[in-house]
């Protein structure tokens, strides 16, 4: 009975595969070269269960400003997770996140300083600043541990999921979101099964963000602390 006991984890874990993809990114009917930082993530449905991820509350990821840029501009993190955004350029910024996922707005921060923002539901959250106009990030909050983020070849790589029915999301940065919400679908996972096949994504413009206030960026003003001057 012991023998048999001791068996069970090991054939459950026998079961889980890891599940691999591809991404093809296209723009105008032509395949690009670089495919990457498409997030690929599976969320349980029916009677398939996941464990709940959990932040390791020693390893809070930054989302941090400088070069007038946000580094790095994609980050995955659990439920519940925080994310630390410190402010290293020599001026001022205005973080926010208004339009999906978490809603918040971090008000002016001067250089050195930081902030955290905790995620407390599943989605993705669009980041930007207040005042510098090219500043852009997204941060996605997933209640689901099989998800994985494409190289340069598009390559997708979840490990340890177990049989089961999910429901199949996919986000890039550079793809409506109305287009990416045509190729969530369901699928089943059978046991021994390795590919979720070619997922293809047409990149397309998309129309430039307002500031907060729902309104056009102004024209930087030199003489304004916020931004960097020559």
């Amino acid at each position: 009975m012991l023998r048999l006991l001791m068996m069970i984890p090991v054939l459950a874990q026998a079961q889980q595969s890891a599940l691999q993809a591809h991404v093809e990114m296209t723009r105008n009917g032509h395949r690009l070269k670089d495919a990457s930082q498409a997030v690929v993530w599976l969320n349980p449905v029916g009677g398939a269960t996941a464990e709940t991820p959990h932040q390791d509350a020693s390893k809070i990821p930054q989302l941090m400003q400088k070069n007038k840029s946000f580094q790095p501009s994609l980050l995955v993190i659990p439920v519940g997770g925080k994310v630390e955004f410190p402010n290293r350029d020599p001026f001022f910024h205005n973080v926010f996140s208004l339009f999906e996922g978490k809603r918040f707005d971090l008000g002016l921060y001067e250089s050195g300083t930081t902030r955290f923002v905790q995620f407390d539901k599943p989605g993705v959250s669009y980041i930007f600043c207040n005042i510098h106009a090219q500043m852009s990030a997204v941060i996605i909050a997933l209640n689901t541990p099989y998800y994985a983020i494409s190289n340069v070849r598009g390559e997708i790589s979840i490990p340890n999921v177990p049989p089961g029915r999910y429901e199949l999301q996919v986000f890039h940065t550079s793809v409506p979101p109305e287009n990416l919400r045509t190729i969530t679908r369901e699928i089943t996972v059978a046991p021994g099964d390795t590919s979720l096949g070619t997922l293809t994504l047409t990149e397309s413009n998309l129309e430039a963000h307002k500031n907060k206030y729902g309104r056009d960026y102004d024209n930087p003003n030199p003489d304004n602390p916020a931004y960097s001057r020559p």
